[in-house]
């Protein structure tokens, strides 16, 4: 069982920058798929970015240039660096750990999620 948590959720101006964080209890966490998923109102829960053991990285067309993924095995933490938000970047952010290495982009493909964080970007 894996336990995920996310913080470092707010509010910031369009043009800011934020930095999520999710932390894992699981002690094997490089053997897991760490993606970052994002839901707002109205709308479908949408892939953001994915990182693996390996620490190769893909992100969504909408956030390249502007969101970075790393991970820090030895906080058992991965980061989703975010700059340039814009008002559409407003959303619960979830992080969801899938076993093995291979880069999902389907949420059903994740087995365990956080409770999220929300992102809001006023314009």
């Amino acid at each position: 069982q894996v336990q995920l948590v996310e913080s470092g959720g707010g509010l910031v101006q369009a043009g800011g920058s934020l930095r999520l964080s999710c932390a894992a209890s699981e002690r094997t966490f490089s053997n897991y798929v760490i993606g970052w998923f994002r839901q707002a109102p109205g709308k479908e829960r949408e892939f953001v970015a994915g990182i693996n053991w390996s620490s190769t990285t893909y992100g969504a067309d909408s956030v390249k240039g502007r969101f970075t993924i790393s991970r820090d095995f030895a906080k058992n933490t991965v980061y989703l660096q975010m700059n340039s938000l814009k008002p559409e970047d407003t959303a619960v952010y979830y992080c969801a750990a899938a076993y093995g290495t291979m880069l999902y982009l389907e949420a059903v493909e994740y087995r365990y999620w956080g409770q999220g964080t929300q992102v809001t970007v006023s314009s």
